[in-house]
């Protein structure tokens, strides 16, 4: 493993810790305020950060297993296991949210209790704004450098409870300032479609990479973008890239046609300076190149297919 590569995982190791420290005081604060104040809204949002903190302890797990290099059993890494967690993530999102939805329709349609002084709910979902906005933006910014998944989706997750914290921060204001506490069912239920709409995204990226899905258009094009570079010696083969996302990493399988009287040594050295290449674009990526000669066919003068 290289130093680079133990950077970036004691940079994701550390990013997964700060978020379970940010989710357990954060779940604890909207519990309280949610009991003192009685509103469905702040214990909606600290339902939602206990499904922050049971993802962000999946994350961690998946960060330090899927750091552990390819060994016998699994001769390919350990990326899938983020791809899972993400996928598990989603999950939980979504169960969140419909759970939110049944206590708002069941609050609206049993009647709602009187609410008590909400200045502590107001001070609660502010600090959940800032935490969340800061927490979220490291996740993210880490996720990006080191090509984590889970962390992707554990970022997105805080980045949902930001937008959701602060609706339920606006609606507390306007409860306060109106008097109608049927506002706080109505915005539970805006929170919680907020959250649906996180919860599928989530769950279907991680379910295309767990389904072996192809890697993005663009970065297929910025593979064949550098074949190019190499085009007087190489030539890409049709439909000769094979491209997928394992957790962190990338793996990718391309063929390539060279001149039939190219030497091994100089194919291995062509071949190596676009490895080469490719991995400054993906740091996390594991390439195979396969070559054949570009005569290579029926008609081949060198009866290279009868070998």
């Amino acid at each position: 493993m290289t130093n680079e590569n133990t950077k970036l995982n004691r940079m994701k190791k550390s990013a997964a810790e700060l978020s379970i420290i940010s989710n357990v005081v954060l779940t604890i604060l909207k519990i309280i305020a949610g009991i003192i104040t009685g509103s469905l809204s702040i214990l909606s949002e600290a339902i939602h950060s206990m499904s922050d903190f049971l993802a962000s302890i999946i994350t961690y797990f998946s960060v330090i297993k899927s750091s552990k290099p390819a060994d016998y059993d699994h001769p390919y890494g350990h990326g899938k296991y983020e791809d899972m967690a993400g996928f598990i993530e989603g999950f939980l999102i979504i169960s969140a949210a419909f759970f939110i939805i049944y206590k708002a329709f069941k609050k609206i349609i049993f009647g709602m209790p009187a609410e008590t002084e909400n200045h502590i709910g107001i001070i609660v979902m502010a600090v959940a704004v800032a935490a969340n906005f800061m927490i979220s933006s490291i996740l993210i910014k880490v996720s990006k450098k080191s090509g984590s998944v889970s962390l992707y989706a554990d970022g997105e997750h805080l980045r949902t409870d930001v937008y959701s914290s602060l609706g339920v921060l606006i609606g507390l204001v306007l409860i306060k300032i109106t008097g109608h506490s049927v506002l706080d069912p109505l915005i539970a239920i805006l929170v919680a479609v907020f959250i649906l709409r996180t919860g599928f995204s989530i769950t279907k990226k991680t379910l295309n990479c767990l389904l072996d899905s192809s890697l993005p258009d663009s970065d297929i094009e910025k593979i064949k973008a550098v074949i190019n570079n190499f085009s007087n010696n190489v030539t890409l083969k049709e439909n000769g890239i094979k491209a997928r996302q394992m957790g962190p990493n990338k793996d990718i399988d391309i063929i390539l046609q060279l001149d039939g009287n190219t030497t091994i040594c100089e194919c291995h050295k062509i071949c190596d300076k676009i490895e080469e290449e490719i991995q400054k674009l993906f740091l996390n990526s594991s390439i195979s190149i396969h070559t054949e000669p570009i005569c290579y066919g029926k008609n081949c003068q060198h009866n290279c297919r009868k070998l």
